[in-house]
């Protein structure tokens, strides 16, 4: 079976979170989540590939208008031509040379072209009747090599180095994935803590995760100094001193700014600070870095892609590398930036606070745990509680960790009520609350 790629479908759809807050930070104390989501229909009426791009609301529309820009680049192609050239492949959706000078590699553009690569992605794991990761997992250390455009990042890791990385984890590839499918992988969940919550509510949704089974919890923080350690105050005595607690400050600060404000919440142990500057200040997170320790430098989500994340690892600016499966350009991208971390010594932990963030990451996960990363430490899974019931495949978890997908694809298919319902702006939803 060798389909063609016919026609790409393309939705604005937005669901209205920012009534209770839900994803509320101090960057962005409003979200409404939202995702351009993209579905890919071939020649055979019974497989279609879904993928989709993250958004918070107004603008989702220019994320649209640039799939469809897209759309032709990848029309035509059959999967067989695809799956021989995966490299290639990314290559002419990213490299389009009109399309690229509003990146390159960066922006609204590489939103779009992650959207229908994760697409494409699904399409091939559907085919082959496997979850994503396992998919991934299956392919050879010489054929992961294959899917990844090394340009701009083989002074840090070339094609050689990265094989020797894939084929030093096969031996206990398999034992690996035996226990990944028996105990699941190591999460943490930022639903208890998002700023616009008051403190009555943090208090009991940290008490709910504890009796849930969650040992490792996440708060926003950086709105007000006071507010956060009061708060950091009440979720470390609900927690103890066992479970781990990060905080993120989403790049509100200014350098000296978050060296001070880190000085104000170290004695509540935090284990990582997650973006505390601009996401492009490499430099910055370094001394940052250097000024905090031992408390982790955590960042990632809104690195655009693989060269970003290249120059945090060469200098040495970050602890923790928070991948996000659309930010960057889909997962050829994700690839380099899974071996790039396991060459710098460096965990991955993805960032998944956002609609359909959790259904895709865990395949990215689990595919890390069971084929590049050498040792499980340090590495979480994010989880936000919100969303999941719109989607066909939702994650599930259990005790805190998540368990390993097992239905073919890539878990982002939308459920069609779903994407009816809440397409904006003439979704029952959105007319609902105009009215």
């Amino acid at each position: 079976m060798n389909p063609v790629i016919m026609r790409i479908e393309a939705h604005d759809v937005r669901f209205p979170t920012s009534r209770t807050l839900d994803g509320s930070d101090a960057m962005n104390p409003n979200p409404d989540y939202s995702a351009a989501y993209c579905v890919l229909h071939t020649s055979d009426d019974r497989l279609c590939g879904h993928g989709l791009a993250f958004t918070i609301g107004r603008g989702t529309e220019i994320v649209v208008a640039a799939i469809e820009a897209i759309a032709p680049t990848v029309t035509g192609l059959t999967l067989d031509e695809i799956e021989g050239d995966l490299a290639g492949f990314w290559r002419r959706i990213v490299g389009d040379s009109q399309l690229r000078w509003l990146g390159p590699e960066k922006g609204v553009v590489h939103l779009a072209a992650a959207a229908i690569v994760n697409a494409v992605w699904d399409l091939l794991a559907r085919r082959a009747g496997k979850p994503l990761w396992r998919y991934l997992a299956d392919m050879t250390p010489a054929e992961i090599v294959a899917a990844i455009d090394f340009r701009h990042i083989s002074d840090a890791l070339d094609p050689g180095r990265a094989r020797e990385l894939l084929e030093a984890r096969q031996p206990d590839k398999a034992a690996r994935i035996t226990r990944l499918l028996a105990e699941g992988h190591p999460a943490y969940t930022t639903s208890a803590g998002w700023l616009g919550y008051s403190d009555d509510k943090i208090e009991a949704l940290a008490q709910d995760a504890l009796a849930d089974g969650w040992r490792a919890l996440k708060m926003k923080v950086g709105r007000d100094m006071d507010d956060d350690v009061r708060r950091c105050r009440t979720l470390r005595r609900v927690l103890g001193n066992d479970a781990l607690l990060m905080i993120d400050a989403n790049q509100v600060w200014e350098v000296d700014e978050a060296i001070k404000w880190m000085q104000a919440l170290a004695p509540f142990d935090p284990y990582w600070i997650e973006e505390p500057l601009s996401p492009d200040d490499i430099l910055g997170h370094a001394r940052v870095r250097q000024a905090v320790a031992p408390i982790r430098v955590a960042t990632g989500e809104h690195c655009h892609n693989r060269v970003m994340f290249k120059q945090f690892l060469q200098a040495d600016a970050i602890d923790v590398v928070q991948i996000d499966a659309c930010r960057l350009g889909g997962v050829n991208e994700v690839l380099a930036v899974l071996l790039l971390a396991a060459q710098f010594g460096k965990p991955v932990c993805p960032h998944a606070g956002g609609v359909g963030l959790c259904e895709y990451v865990q395949h990215l996960s689990f595919f890390d745990a069971a084929a590049v990363a050498p040792d499980s430490e340090g590495r979480m899974i994010e989880h936000a509680g919100h969303l999941h019931e719109h989607f066909v495949d939702p994650i599930r978890i259990r005790a805190g960790r998540y368990l390993a997908p097992e239905r073919p694809g890539f878990s982002v298919e939308m459920k069609r009520d779903s994407v009816v319902r809440y397409r904006f702006a003439d979704g029952e939803a959105w007319r609902r609350a105009s009215a």
